[in-house]
């Protein structure tokens, strides 16, 4: 079978997944030639059967508001696989939530799991809940009418969820609260869990702190590092809130950030009480970027456009898939914009990335890159399991170690015989060999 005809089965069994079939084309088109040259995998037809799920869980999760009016939304559970551990993969609640793209998070979390050499497998979940208005009681009443499902699908030794856009750790909290009371058990089944009852030390902020421990591996290989370089940030949730604390310590200068009504520009770059105001904005369900420059009044702000037309050296999409397109691309390299790292989820499309790969920069995955939540998720875990509590320093430390063999991986396996790296291709190859080679060790199964 050729990658073609693949592609063609995939399309056929998957009609109107967009976001699905484009994450399955950009990831299998890199490791056809490793699929290929071992026999155990071809015979094994592990890329067929690592594209379809192993569980696909789709659910109604009825609630009431404070009005006593009855909503319905659709809950989703994507068990996709376990070849090398328990699910392992984010709740997220947001309008847009549909199977194509908790399919398309669900396959990338496979790879990067894979890639933190954790025994974790890969999974996704979420609504097309808008939490935007609501009262903490209905979101506290929706969390458990959504767990009132859940519960049955997932265990610390089965499918451990997270937070994801729009669930964090109120969130988690409602939903951990509920699945205690049905099972009557306490048991570390979810992570981003409160730092009183179980969760672990820099969770809010380790996939922010991993994005910029990888890019600064990938400056490293360029004899540089953040000191001095400008950097734009799209999005102002936790995970640019993680990013923008670890550059702004470690020398860099972060000059955008972005919402659904536009960006920011800020020439004199994130500070303490800048970053601090970040996180009210998000707390307060506050998706107006446009209030950070009423409060900071030398911010400038420019309404429905996106912050990759600022001058800057490094660029990190941090906000949510497909936001950074051809344009944007063509723009950053105009601007010499010599590294790109997504903090984000596939926030590059098809067209984008290839544009970047074609430029030969520094260009980072998000499987890679923004491996380090899941990755402290995985450390929760195992703290949960020995019912221990490290210091954030160990765990940042442990964090740091895994970003580090996460890069290496990625060299090991994407080095270019021009020197190059192709660290989209390392990332997929290194992820898809480890959870290959599993899959065939297990049987058909």
């Amino acid at each position: 079978m050729t990658f073609k005809e693949f592609m063609a089965k995939v399309e056929a069994k998957n009609p109107g997944e967009p976001e699905f079939l484009q994450a399955v084309k950009s990831v299998v088109e890199t490791i056809w030639d490793a699929y290929e040259s071992n026999p155990r995998f071809v015979q094994n037809n592990i890329l067929e059967r690592l594209v379809e799920p192993e569980r696909t869980i789709i659910f109604r999760v009825p609630w009431m508001d404070d009005n006593g009016e009855v909503h319905v939304n659709r809950g989703i559970r994507v068990q996709y696989n376990s070849a090398i551990g328990p699910y392992k993969g984010g709740i997220r609640f947001h309008p847009s939530v549909n199977l194509s793209t908790l399919k398309f998070l669900g396959f990338e979390q496979i790879f990067k799991n894979s890639l933190t050499s954790l025994p974790m497998g890969g999974g996704k979940g979420g609504s097309d809940f808008d939490a935007r208005g609501r009262s903490d009681a209905e979101i506290m009443r929706f969390c458990q009418s959504f767990m009132a499902e859940l519960y049955r699908h997932i265990g610390a030794d089965l499918d451990v969820p997270a937070g994801d856009i729009g669930v964090g750790a109120r969130e988690v909290g409602y939903m951990y609260g509920y699945y205690k009371k049905l099972r009557n058990e306490y048991t570390g089944v979810f992570t981003g869990k409160g730092r009183t009852w179980g969760g672990s030390l820099i969770r809010p902020e380790a996939t922010g702190f991993g994005v910029v421990y990888f890019t600064n591996e990938m400056l490293k290989t360029k004899g540089t590092d953040f000191k001095g370089k400008t950097v734009a940030l799209s999005g102002f949730g936790q995970v640019a809130w993680g990013v923008a604390q670890k550059v702004t310590e470690l020398g860099g200068k972060v000059v955008t950030l972005s919402g659904p009504d536009g960006y920011v520009y800020d020439e004199e770059g994130l500070n303490e009480e800048k970053i601090a105001y970040m996180t009210e904005l998000r707390a307060s369900n506050n998706d107006r970027i446009a209030d950070y420059a009423d409060k900071f009044p030398n911010a400038k702000f420019f309404a429905g456009k996106r912050p990759w037309e600022v001058k800057v050296d490094i660029a990190i999409p941090a906000a949510t898939q497909n936001e950074l397109d051809a344009d944007d691309a063509k723009a950053l390299l105009a601007n010499d914009v010599f590294c790109v790292c997504e903090a984000a989820n596939m926030p590059c499309t098809a067209e984008a990335m290839g544009i970047l790969l074609d430029a030969k920069i520094l260009y980072a995955p998000g499987k890679a890159a923004n491996a380090g939540g899941v990755a402290t998720s995985g450390l929760e875990m195992t703290q949960n399991s020995m019912r221990l509590s490290w210091e954030s320093e160990e765990v940042d430390e442990k964090l740091q170690s895994i970003m580090r063999n996460i890069h290496a991986a990625c060299l090991e396996h994407g080095a270019q015989d021009d020197g190059y790296v192709d660290y989209f291709k390392g990332a997929n190859v290194a992820g898809f060999i480890k959870v290959a080679t599993a899959m065939c060790d297990q049987g058909l199964v």
